[in-house]
């Protein structure tokens, strides 16, 4: 027993002189001092500190960039749905249909709604509704963000599904089946006799709608509703009859008269006034 601790004083003793040993051979190897690894580690979380601040800063362009194509995109896509819903009434028969147009604010937001109506008359000579479209927004109280729900409803004899909807009911076909949200302007003008109406109540039709969208980010106006900038809206003009006879007159460049040096006429080019040779070699 006394033996082994002997052993283990001594194995212990020639650790700690070879230790030893070689500390004293590596006591002048030059290395690191503190304030050296200070600067490295400040100078290198400087640069870990820009490098994510530009990756945050490309991610959200990115980000806003595909967002705004996406709004731009899904709002094009509503408008050519609106457009192709006033085509298809109005391409039936012009007679007995009706739009309806109706504007208002729902909790500051811009709201719009139109009926898309057209009636016919049955073997017994009563008016029937043949077709009746319905677009309208409402503000969205279950959603997370601010904004506007966008619905349509279509009814009426004529069945836009027809394997479907012709074995629901006529309540069933009149439900309104959200289209899109987070709509921040929703609006639908009629343009009659070069004037817009933001209500149309009229039995005839007008010359044309104007539907106009937004996804964008609103601004507070004065009055306490929600508006956004023109250059965020998305707006289409749906004429009415696309058949119909347009009157215009042809004017030529010498009918307008321009006296300005600056003017659209060639320097070179021959007067209104002077007579053109009946032949270049005359």
């Amino acid at each position: 027993m006394g033996t082994t601790n002997e052993l283990s004083k001594t194995v212990t003793l020639n650790c700690f002189f070879m230790i030893g040993t070689k500390d004293k051979r590596l006591r002048f190897v030059k290395g690191f001092s503190l304030a050296e690894v200070i600067a490295t580690l400040t100078i290198g979380s400087m640069i870990l500190v820009a490098v994510f601040g530009i990756y945050n800063h490309a991610s959200k362009s990115a980000d806003a960039v595909t967002e705004k194509l996406k709004s731009s995109n899904i709002s094009s896509e509503i408008l050519q749905r609106i457009a192709e819903d006033i085509d298809n009434v109005i391409a039936l028969n012009s007679s007995e249909t009706k739009i309806t147009i109706q504007n208002k604010f729902d909790q500051g937001y811009p709201t719009s709604r139109m009926i898309i109506e057209k009636d016919i008359y049955d073997e017994a000579n009563e008016l029937k509704t043949f077709k009746k479209i319905i677009w309208q927004s409402t503000y969205d109280f279950e959603s997370s963000l601010p904004g506007l729900v966008i619905y349509r409803s279509h009814s009426g004899m004529d069945l836009e599904e027809k394997l479907l909807d012709k074995q629901k009911q006529d309540w069933q076909r009149e439900l309104f089946i959200p289209i899109c949200e987070g709509v921040t302007f929703f609006r639908m003008q009629a343009r009659k006799d070069n004037e817009t109406h933001d209500t149309w109540q009229s039995q005839n039709l007008p010359d044309a709608v104007i539907a106009t969208i937004s996804f964008a980010e609103p601004f507070e106006t004065l009055d306490g509703t929600f508006n956004v900038f023109d250059e965020d809206k998305t707006r289409r003009t749906i004429v009415i009859d696309r058949t119909r006879r347009i009157g215009f007159t042809y004017v030529t460049q010498y009918d307008l008269e321009l006296t300005d040096v600056n003017d659209v006429n060639d320097a070179n080019e021959t007067p209104t006034n002077a007579p053109y040779p009946d032949d270049v070699n005359d």
